[in-house]
């Protein structure tokens, strides 16, 4: 375990809080006008999975766990959870649904991840930036719309429902965010 800065600390980090281990879901500097900058930290608890909120001043000291960070290839989800593959020794790692949390619908067979481990155990994951889905559902076009910078409600084929532009139509592949789901482009594939 080694000290560390506050504001140094991001999402998927592993610290030691009184002698247990949270992983960081949300990291935020913040730098009000008057007074001193803090971090805020929204953080899980990987032994009972219990999220708790933190504030640090951002030069205030925090221990950091190291955890072995891999990357994996998503294999499939069932009952047990979502299953990951190491692609260097093979090694298949089964992840729970609360350690996955908000990204399973961004998962697909293939995608490389980079997953968090300490003992052994997976207690974060971190998806690429973007993914490719299809929209499969979508408003019609309205004449007259094209000149402006509208956005229209379009359901993709994960199940996630986003805004894209109106020139997107069913059947067209799209690149999202993984972060929040939002429109980045049409995919060039």
């Amino acid at each position: 375990m080694v000290k560390v800065i506050a504001s140094s600390l991001r999402k998927g980090n592993v610290v030691d809080k009184d002698g247990k281990l949270y992983v960081i879901l949300f990291a935020e500097n913040i730098h009000p006008g008057k007074g001193t900058p803090v971090t805020q930290l929204d953080m899980r608890r990987i032994g009972d999975g219990v999220k708790v909120s933190e504030r640090y001043r951002t030069t205030e000291q925090v221990e950091r766990a190291y955890v072995e960070e891999r990357e994996h290839t998503f294999l499939y989800a069932d009952g047990e959870g979502f299953h990951f593959m190491n692609p260097e020794t093979y090694d298949q790692v089964a992840v729970s649904e609360a350690v996955v949390g908000d990204a399973a619908p961004y998962l697909q067979e293939g995608m490389p991840v980079q997953v968090s481990q300490f003992n052994g155990i997976a207690i974060s994951l971190v998806l690429p930036q973007r993914a490719t889905f299809e929209v499969v559902e979508t408003e019609p076009t309205t004449k007259g719309q094209t000149a402006s910078s509208s956005y229209k409600p379009a359901v993709l084929s994960n199940g996630v429902r986003t805004a894209v532009p109106p020139h997107i139509a069913p059947g067209t592949r799209v690149v999202v965010m993984t972060a929040d789901g939002s429109y980045v482009e049409r995919a060039k594939d």
